[in-house]
């Protein structure tokens, strides 16, 4: 059974950083691309970075520069490093699948960036 379990959200302020964690199980984690989405309310769930088997990965516009996505396929976990925060980051951000995402997804981490 696919399992992803997101941490390490939190509130911030702006400019500055938080990490966030993504373990999974269930499946052959480094044969998989994976991402990060992040959602906020009455919006859809949107790829925000995403990371092939290879290490090879890519970033929506609004956060290049300011990301990093990296993964450990021996401890079977994704990461997010996410700098210089912005208000607009503000959302719960989920890993899964970067093609075809897992239907059953995990509970988020949510991601507050405020004054």
């Amino acid at each position: 059974q696919v399992q992803l379990v997101e941490s390490g959200g939190g509130l911030v302020q702006p400019g500055e950083s938080l990490r966030l964690s993504c373990t999974a199980s269930g499946f052959t984690f480094s044969g998989v691309h994976m991402a990060w989405y992040r959602q906020v309310p009455g919006a859809q769930r949107e790829l925000v970075a995403g990371i092939r088997n290879d290490g090879d990965s890519n970033y929506i516009d609004a956060v290049k520069g300011r990301f990093t996505i990296s993964r450990d396929n021996a401890k079977n976990t994704v990461y997010l490093q996410m700098n210089s925060l912005k208000p607009d980051d503000t959302a719960v951000y989920y890993c899964n699948y970067m093609m075809l995402p897992y239907p059953q997804w995990g509970q988020g981490t949510r991601v507050t960036v405020s004054a």
